[in-house]
């Protein structure tokens, strides 16, 4: 019984790792490939691809629309971003369908960089200082586990054709379990479950927003051609269990983090530490130094916080105030904080071409590597650790006590 179960779960498994699923979608949704016709005319003894350990079928079906997508050289497009090991600019594709190309690439923005440095600032500036500290935990501690598992497991990208590569940036890189999918789905629901007994509002209209956040970055993945169903599949259901584990622990970190006279050299340690566990898994990679990014961020934050926590800047709000309600929102309360907003992120912006410049020279003067090639330079793990951060534990910093204190001086408080 066991073992026709577990066979049944192999299969289901194999079905949805199989990359056909993806290009069906894709085709689906208006994106065709212009694959070279010796890729198309594919032989009885290709037919079947080993992915991943995955048998999986042909898709003789999708021979048809990628040869009209070849004829086809109207509205070809290329990825926006080359690929960020190779600098492989990828191929041209046809999008047929521009509402749905762009709402996925919104969707996909939500797992990248420059999402990031306009979302934590804009809760800590303008929404709940609280809930930013929080989801800043959150969100490191996902990526540090999901990138973990991809170098663990190490099961390589749908393979392109069948698959359209709409995204090349994470292309040469592992992609089980979707850490975009992982993101996309804890942020949302810790955002959620942070803020629905602590502000006043409709608890449907919140739950709806998390889970329109969350499906419309897992799909994306699919859309872009990055991530086969299980992967995204997998990626949401771990999130899932790492939120289970780590939410009720929320607090007693962001008390620890505030008040503990040893919480400094903890969370120094610990992050640095956590940092080098993930570049020994496998060799360097932009993925993996999104994973020290993201825990030097957490660094710079915490240490931020227990700095405005001693000085008695930003306070919580006393318990008996909450929940919180809503401020009626005007064109005052909007103006400032988009004011806020633009003077912040260009403040942030600022300081990270800053240590951007003076980040890499100095590691490679300390560790002793030539620094004439940044790319390789930074392809040193103890080079690209302190340079992820120095240039983001430092933008962190700012955010959350320099950049206030500035608001202040500029009655933008």
């Amino acid at each position: 019984m066991a073992s026709e179960a577990l066979n049944r779960f192999v299969c289901l498994c194999r079905y949805l790792q199989d990359p056909c699923h993806v290009s069906r979608f894709q085709q689906f949704c208006g994106v065709r490939g212009t694959f070279p016709k010796k890729t198309t005319e594919v032989s009885e003894s290709d037919a079947k691809l080993a992915v991943n350990g995955v048998c999986v079928g042909q898709c003789q079906e999708d021979r048809a629309a990628r040869l009209e997508a070849e004829r086809d050289s109207k509205g070809r497009v290329k990825p926006l971003r080359r690929n960020s090991l190779t600098g492989d600019v990828g191929q041209e594709f046809i999008i047929e369908n521009k509402f749905l190309f762009y709402l996925f690439t919104i969707g996909t923005e939500l797992g990248n960089e420059m999402f990031f440095i306009v979302f934590f600032p804009f809760l800590m500036w303008n929404v709940d200082p609280y809930v930013s500290r929080q989801l800043i935990v959150v969100w490191a501690w996902v990526l540090f586990f999901g990138q973990s598992t991809k170098d663990l497991v190490r099961w390589t990208r749908p393979p392109s054709p069948p698959v359209v590569k709409v995204e090349v940036f994470y292309n040469t890189e592992y992609s089980m379990p979707s850490t975009h999918a992982m993101s996309g789905t804890a942020l949302p629901f810790s955002l959620f479950m942070l803020t629905c007994s602590r502000w006043e509002y409709p608890f449907m209209i919140g739950l709806s927003l998390a889970l329109f956040w969350s499906v419309l970055v897992c799909i994306s993945r699919i859309y872009m051609g990055m991530h086969s169903v299980l992967e995204v599949i997998t990626g949401f259901l771990y999130s899932v269990l790492i939120l289970a584990v780590l939410h009720p622990l929320l607090d007693d970190i962001d008390t620890f983090y505030l008040s503990h006279s040893y919480a400094p050299l903890v969370v120094l340690l610990v992050h640095v530490g956590f940092s080098l566990v993930a570049f020994s898994l496998d060799s360097w990679s932009t993925s993996r130094g999104d994973t020290a990014q993201a825990l030097a961020t957490a660094v710079g934050a915490a240490l931020a916080s227990r700095l405005n926590h001693q000085l008695g800047l930003q306070p919580d709000p006393p318990e008996e105030a909450l929940p919180l309600t809503l401020p009626l929102i005007d064109r005052a309360l909007l103006g400032r904080s988009i004011l806020r907003l633009l003077v912040g992120v260009a403040v942030l912006l600022a300081v990270r071409a800053a240590m951007k410049v003076v980040a890499i020279p100095l590691a490679c003067k300390i560790f002793g590597v030539p620094s004439d090639d940044v790319r390789k330079a930074r392809q040193h793990a103890q080079v690209e650790l302190a340079y992820r951060f120095i240039v983001y534990g430092t933008v962190a910093y700012c955010c959350v006590f320099l950049v206030p204190l500035l608001f202040s001086f500029l009655g933008l408080s």
